[in-house]
Protein backbone atom coordinates (compact mmCIF):
# COMPACT_ATOMS: atom_id res chain seq x y z
CA UNK A 1 0.00 0.00 0.00
CA UNK A 2 1.66 3.05 -1.08
CA UNK A 3 1.82 5.75 1.84
CA UNK A 4 -0.29 9.09 1.56
CA UNK A 5 1.12 10.91 4.06
CA UNK A 6 2.54 14.26 3.75
CA UNK A 7 6.02 13.55 5.67
CA UNK A 8 6.49 10.74 2.73
CA UNK A 9 5.76 13.31 0.02
CA UNK A 10 9.24 13.90 -2.41
CA UNK A 11 8.04 17.34 -2.76
CA UNK A 12 7.77 17.86 0.63
CA UNK A 13 11.40 16.42 1.58
CA UNK A 14 13.08 18.36 -1.10
CA UNK A 15 11.29 21.14 0.04
CA UNK A 16 12.48 20.87 3.85
CA UNK A 17 15.61 19.93 2.58
CA UNK A 18 16.20 23.06 0.84
CA UNK A 19 14.84 24.92 3.50
CA UNK A 20 17.57 23.88 6.24
CA UNK A 21 20.69 24.51 3.40
CA UNK A 22 18.67 28.06 3.08
CA UNK A 23 18.88 28.82 6.90
CA UNK A 24 22.39 27.38 6.93
CA UNK A 25 24.13 28.86 4.32
CA UNK A 26 22.53 32.31 5.29
CA UNK A 27 24.48 31.87 8.89
CA UNK A 28 27.66 30.22 7.25
CA UNK A 29 27.55 33.48 4.67
CA UNK A 30 26.36 36.02 7.18
CA UNK A 31 29.55 34.77 9.05
CA UNK A 32 32.54 34.58 6.78
CA UNK A 33 31.58 37.67 5.55
CA UNK A 34 31.43 39.84 8.65
CA UNK A 35 34.91 38.42 9.39
CA UNK A 36 36.26 38.95 6.18
CA UNK A 37 35.03 42.33 6.30
CA UNK A 38 36.69 43.14 9.08
CA UNK A 39 40.31 41.22 8.15
CA UNK A 40 40.18 43.55 4.97
CA UNK A 41 43.54 45.82 5.25
CA UNK A 42 43.72 48.94 6.93
CA UNK A 43 41.21 50.89 9.43
CA UNK A 44 37.89 50.92 8.06
CA UNK A 45 36.14 53.80 9.65
CA UNK A 46 39.13 55.72 7.79
CA UNK A 47 38.03 53.79 4.10
CA UNK A 48 34.26 54.47 5.06
CA UNK A 49 34.65 58.19 5.62
CA UNK A 50 36.79 58.33 2.41
CA UNK A 51 33.38 56.95 0.72
CA UNK A 52 31.45 59.27 2.08
CA UNK A 53 33.29 62.88 2.29
CA UNK A 54 36.40 61.96 -0.03
CA UNK A 55 39.89 61.12 0.44
CA UNK A 56 40.77 65.05 0.77
CA UNK A 57 38.44 65.74 3.26
CA UNK A 58 38.86 62.84 5.24
CA UNK A 59 40.28 63.48 8.78
CA UNK A 60 40.61 61.60 12.29
CA UNK A 61 37.93 63.75 13.81
CA UNK A 62 35.47 61.81 10.85
CA UNK A 63 37.09 58.82 10.82
CA UNK A 64 35.96 58.74 14.70
CA UNK A 65 32.51 59.88 14.60
CA UNK A 66 31.95 56.89 11.52
CA UNK A 67 33.47 54.59 14.12
CA UNK A 68 30.98 55.82 16.63
CA UNK A 69 28.13 56.15 14.47
CA UNK A 70 28.43 52.43 12.99
CA UNK A 71 29.78 50.95 16.77
CA UNK A 72 32.76 49.97 14.88
CA UNK A 73 34.27 49.86 18.12
CA UNK A 74 32.32 47.27 19.55
CA UNK A 75 33.66 44.36 20.64
CA UNK A 76 33.64 41.69 17.74
CA UNK A 77 31.23 39.22 19.47
CA UNK A 78 28.95 41.69 20.60
CA UNK A 79 28.93 42.84 16.78
CA UNK A 80 28.83 39.88 15.39
CA UNK A 81 25.75 38.93 17.05
CA UNK A 82 23.37 41.79 16.51
CA UNK A 83 24.40 40.85 12.34
CA UNK A 84 23.16 37.90 13.22
CA UNK A 85 20.26 39.75 14.87
CA UNK A 86 19.99 41.73 11.57
CA UNK A 87 19.56 38.63 9.19
CA UNK A 88 16.89 36.36 11.20
CA UNK A 89 14.98 39.80 11.19
CA UNK A 90 16.08 40.58 7.30
CA UNK A 91 16.72 43.53 7.78
CA UNK A 92 20.72 44.32 6.03
CA UNK A 93 20.92 48.08 7.30
CA UNK A 94 22.11 50.84 5.36
CA UNK A 95 24.66 51.43 2.42
CA UNK A 96 27.55 53.23 4.69
CA UNK A 97 28.36 55.38 1.19
CA UNK A 98 25.36 56.10 -0.01
CA UNK A 99 22.97 56.34 2.87
CA UNK A 100 20.57 53.71 0.96
CA UNK A 101 18.95 50.44 2.24
CA UNK A 102 20.80 47.94 1.28
CA UNK A 103 17.87 45.80 0.04
CA UNK A 104 16.78 48.53 -2.46
CA UNK A 105 20.72 48.66 -3.90
CA UNK A 106 20.72 44.81 -3.97
CA UNK A 107 17.44 44.72 -5.31
CA UNK A 108 17.75 46.54 -8.57
CA UNK A 109 21.66 45.19 -9.11
CA UNK A 110 20.18 42.08 -8.91
CA UNK A 111 17.17 42.97 -11.53
CA UNK A 112 20.06 43.89 -13.85
CA UNK A 113 22.04 40.87 -13.09
CA UNK A 114 19.26 37.99 -13.82
CA UNK A 115 18.35 40.17 -16.98
CA UNK A 116 21.98 39.67 -18.18
CA UNK A 117 21.90 35.82 -16.88
CA UNK A 118 18.77 35.69 -18.48
CA UNK A 119 19.74 36.89 -21.90
CA UNK A 120 23.28 34.43 -20.95
CA UNK A 121 21.08 31.78 -20.79
CA UNK A 122 18.79 32.84 -23.87
CA UNK A 123 21.97 32.66 -26.08
CA UNK A 124 23.23 29.25 -24.49
CA UNK A 125 20.78 27.55 -25.24
CA UNK A 126 19.60 28.83 -28.50
CA UNK A 127 22.76 27.78 -29.96
CA UNK A 128 24.02 25.11 -27.49
CA UNK A 129 20.45 22.67 -27.76
CA UNK A 130 20.29 22.51 -31.81
CA UNK A 131 23.70 21.96 -32.07
CA UNK A 132 23.38 19.14 -29.51
CA UNK A 133 20.64 17.46 -30.65
CA UNK A 134 21.64 17.50 -34.16
CA UNK A 135 25.63 16.38 -33.09
CA UNK A 136 23.79 13.13 -30.42
CA UNK A 137 21.68 12.02 -33.36
CA UNK A 138 24.40 11.98 -35.73
CA UNK A 139 27.61 11.47 -33.94
CA UNK A 140 30.69 11.05 -35.20
CA UNK A 141 29.42 12.87 -37.97
CA UNK A 142 31.37 16.12 -39.66
CA UNK A 143 28.99 18.13 -37.44
CA UNK A 144 29.72 16.73 -34.15
CA UNK A 145 33.50 17.12 -34.53
CA UNK A 146 33.17 20.66 -35.77
CA UNK A 147 31.32 21.67 -32.32
CA UNK A 148 33.45 19.43 -30.17
CA UNK A 149 36.69 21.65 -31.46
CA UNK A 150 34.59 25.05 -31.01
CA UNK A 151 33.52 23.67 -27.59
CA UNK A 152 36.83 22.36 -26.28
CA UNK A 153 38.06 26.36 -27.54
CA UNK A 154 35.26 28.24 -25.82
CA UNK A 155 34.98 26.53 -22.11
CA UNK A 156 38.96 27.07 -22.40
CA UNK A 157 39.00 30.56 -23.15
CA UNK A 158 39.09 32.69 -20.36
CA UNK A 159 35.54 34.96 -19.94
CA UNK A 160 37.68 38.14 -19.58
CA UNK A 161 40.33 37.31 -22.65
CA UNK A 162 36.95 36.74 -24.85
CA UNK A 163 35.17 39.93 -23.36
CA UNK A 164 38.62 41.60 -24.46
CA UNK A 165 38.15 40.49 -28.23
CA UNK A 166 34.63 40.89 -28.30
CA UNK A 167 35.14 44.70 -27.02
CA UNK A 168 37.52 44.85 -29.61
CA UNK A 169 36.04 43.05 -32.45
CA UNK A 170 32.61 43.92 -32.62
CA UNK A 171 32.67 47.44 -30.18
CA UNK A 172 35.56 49.24 -31.46
CA UNK A 173 36.19 47.74 -34.73
CA UNK A 174 32.55 47.17 -36.27
CA UNK A 175 31.19 49.79 -33.60
CA UNK A 176 27.78 47.61 -33.61
CA UNK A 177 27.29 47.05 -30.11
CA UNK A 178 27.85 49.87 -27.17
CA UNK A 179 31.18 48.92 -25.45
CA UNK A 180 30.02 49.61 -21.69
CA UNK A 181 27.62 51.13 -19.47
CA UNK A 182 24.25 49.63 -18.95
CA UNK A 183 21.74 52.37 -20.00
CA UNK A 184 22.60 52.39 -24.08
CA UNK A 185 20.04 50.35 -26.33
CA UNK A 186 21.56 46.67 -26.61
CA UNK A 187 24.29 47.16 -24.07
CA UNK A 188 23.53 44.16 -22.46
CA UNK A 189 24.32 41.86 -25.66
CA UNK A 190 28.49 42.42 -25.56
CA UNK A 191 28.65 40.85 -22.13
CA UNK A 192 25.76 38.25 -22.03
CA UNK A 193 27.42 36.75 -25.28
CA UNK A 194 30.28 36.60 -23.04
CA UNK A 195 28.89 34.37 -20.87
CA UNK A 196 26.74 32.57 -23.17
CA UNK A 197 29.23 31.65 -25.56
CA UNK A 198 30.73 29.67 -23.01
CA UNK A 199 27.39 27.90 -21.95
CA UNK A 200 26.49 27.14 -25.51
CA UNK A 201 29.72 25.15 -25.83
CA UNK A 202 29.22 23.01 -22.48
CA UNK A 203 25.14 23.05 -23.01
CA UNK A 204 26.55 21.37 -26.55
CA UNK A 205 28.55 19.08 -25.14
CA UNK A 206 25.96 17.63 -22.49
CA UNK A 207 22.85 17.75 -24.90
CA UNK A 208 25.21 15.30 -27.35
CA UNK A 209 25.76 13.13 -24.61
CA UNK A 210 22.50 12.92 -23.14
CA UNK A 211 20.78 12.23 -27.02
CA UNK A 212 23.31 9.79 -27.83
CA UNK A 213 22.50 7.49 -24.67
CA UNK A 214 19.21 8.05 -25.28
CA UNK A 215 19.31 6.89 -29.43
CA UNK A 216 21.16 3.94 -28.29
CA UNK A 217 18.88 3.17 -25.49
CA UNK A 218 15.99 -0.16 -25.98
CA UNK A 219 13.26 2.49 -25.06
CA UNK A 220 14.12 4.53 -28.28
CA UNK A 221 14.96 1.73 -30.42
CA UNK A 222 11.10 0.33 -29.36
CA UNK A 223 9.36 3.32 -30.18
CA UNK A 224 10.65 3.25 -33.69
CA UNK A 225 10.11 -0.20 -34.00
CA UNK A 226 6.27 0.55 -32.80
CA UNK A 227 6.22 2.32 -36.46
CA UNK A 228 7.20 5.79 -34.98
CA UNK A 229 9.54 8.07 -37.34
CA UNK A 230 13.10 9.26 -36.10
CA UNK A 231 11.06 13.01 -35.30
CA UNK A 232 8.35 11.24 -33.47
CA UNK A 233 10.41 9.31 -31.36
CA UNK A 234 12.44 11.89 -30.63
CA UNK A 235 9.51 14.33 -29.69
CA UNK A 236 7.40 11.69 -27.72
CA UNK A 237 10.29 9.90 -26.04
CA UNK A 238 14.18 10.94 -26.73
CA UNK A 239 13.69 14.51 -25.42
CA UNK A 240 11.62 13.66 -21.75
CA UNK A 241 14.94 11.23 -21.26
CA UNK A 242 17.59 13.52 -22.24
CA UNK A 243 16.37 16.33 -20.37
CA UNK A 244 16.94 15.55 -17.04
CA UNK A 245 20.82 15.75 -17.48
CA UNK A 246 20.46 18.71 -19.69
CA UNK A 247 18.30 20.65 -17.17
CA UNK A 248 20.98 19.70 -14.05
CA UNK A 249 23.69 21.00 -16.23
CA UNK A 250 21.66 24.30 -16.96
CA UNK A 251 20.72 24.80 -13.04
CA UNK A 252 24.31 24.47 -11.88
CA UNK A 253 25.48 26.93 -15.03
CA UNK A 254 22.52 29.12 -13.82
CA UNK A 255 24.36 29.65 -10.48
CA UNK A 256 27.99 30.18 -12.54
CA UNK A 257 26.56 32.46 -14.92
CA UNK A 258 25.41 35.17 -11.87
CA UNK A 259 28.66 34.31 -9.66
CA UNK A 260 31.00 34.62 -12.76
CA UNK A 261 29.49 37.84 -14.15
CA UNK A 262 31.33 39.66 -10.97
CA UNK A 263 34.35 40.03 -13.26
CA UNK A 264 32.36 40.35 -16.50
CA UNK A 265 30.15 42.98 -15.29
CA UNK A 266 32.98 44.66 -14.48
CA UNK A 267 34.67 44.88 -17.36
CA UNK A 268 31.47 45.98 -19.64
CA UNK A 269 30.81 48.33 -16.89
CA UNK A 270 27.42 46.46 -16.03
CA UNK A 271 25.73 48.13 -13.14
CA UNK A 272 24.61 44.65 -11.49
CA UNK A 273 25.47 42.73 -8.15
CA UNK A 274 28.88 42.10 -9.04
CA UNK A 275 29.78 45.21 -10.10
CA UNK A 276 28.35 46.99 -6.80
CA UNK A 277 30.01 43.93 -4.53
CA UNK A 278 33.46 44.99 -5.98
CA UNK A 279 32.44 48.86 -6.06
CA UNK A 280 31.51 48.06 -2.21
CA UNK A 281 34.69 46.01 -1.75
CA UNK A 282 36.74 49.27 -2.48
CA UNK A 283 35.01 51.58 -0.41
CA UNK A 284 34.72 49.06 2.57
CA UNK A 285 30.98 49.36 2.45
CA UNK A 286 30.52 46.05 4.59
CA UNK A 287 26.50 46.04 4.91
CA UNK A 288 26.83 46.12 1.18
CA UNK A 289 29.81 43.19 1.16
CA UNK A 290 27.78 41.18 3.19
CA UNK A 291 24.11 41.66 1.59
CA UNK A 292 25.72 40.69 -1.61
CA UNK A 293 27.31 37.99 -0.64
CA UNK A 294 24.50 36.65 1.22
CA UNK A 295 22.19 37.17 -1.77
CA UNK A 296 24.61 35.13 -4.41
CA UNK A 297 24.34 32.39 -1.58
CA UNK A 298 20.82 32.25 -1.46
CA UNK A 299 20.30 32.27 -5.00
CA UNK A 300 22.80 29.14 -5.08
CA UNK A 301 19.86 27.29 -3.38
CA UNK A 302 17.13 28.89 -4.92
CA UNK A 303 18.30 28.07 -8.11
CA UNK A 304 19.46 24.23 -6.95
CA UNK A 305 15.69 23.81 -5.81
CA UNK A 306 14.22 24.84 -9.27
CA UNK A 307 16.83 22.13 -10.51
CA UNK A 308 15.53 19.61 -8.13
CA UNK A 309 11.93 20.35 -8.81
CA UNK A 310 12.05 20.15 -12.91
CA UNK A 311 13.78 17.15 -12.77
CA UNK A 312 12.01 15.75 -9.69
CA UNK A 313 8.48 16.45 -12.62
CA UNK A 314 10.51 14.70 -15.64
CA UNK A 315 12.19 11.31 -14.32
CA UNK A 316 8.96 9.75 -12.31
CA UNK A 317 12.22 7.20 -10.86
CA UNK A 318 12.86 10.24 -8.62
CA UNK A 319 9.05 10.60 -7.07
CA UNK A 320 9.27 6.52 -6.37
CA UNK A 321 12.08 6.43 -4.56
CA UNK A 322 11.52 9.74 -2.18
CA UNK A 323 7.93 8.37 -1.54
CA UNK A 324 10.10 5.09 -0.66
Amino acid sequence: MKPTTLSHSPWLRLLLRRLFQLVALALLVGTVCFFMARALPGDMATRIAAGRYGYDLVSNAAADAVRAELGLDRPVGLALLHWWGDIARFHLGVSLVTGAAVWAEIAHALGRTLLLSAVALAIGAGLGLPLGIWSGLHAGGWVDRVVLVMAVALRALPSFLLAVLLMVGVAVRLGALPVAGGDAAGSVLLPALTLGLGLAAGLARVTRGALHEVARSPSYEFARTKGLSDRQALVHHGLRQAAVPVVTYLGLQAVFLIEGALVVETLFAWPGIGHELVHAVFGRDVPMIQGAALCMGLLFVLFNLGVDAICLALDPRRRAGGAR
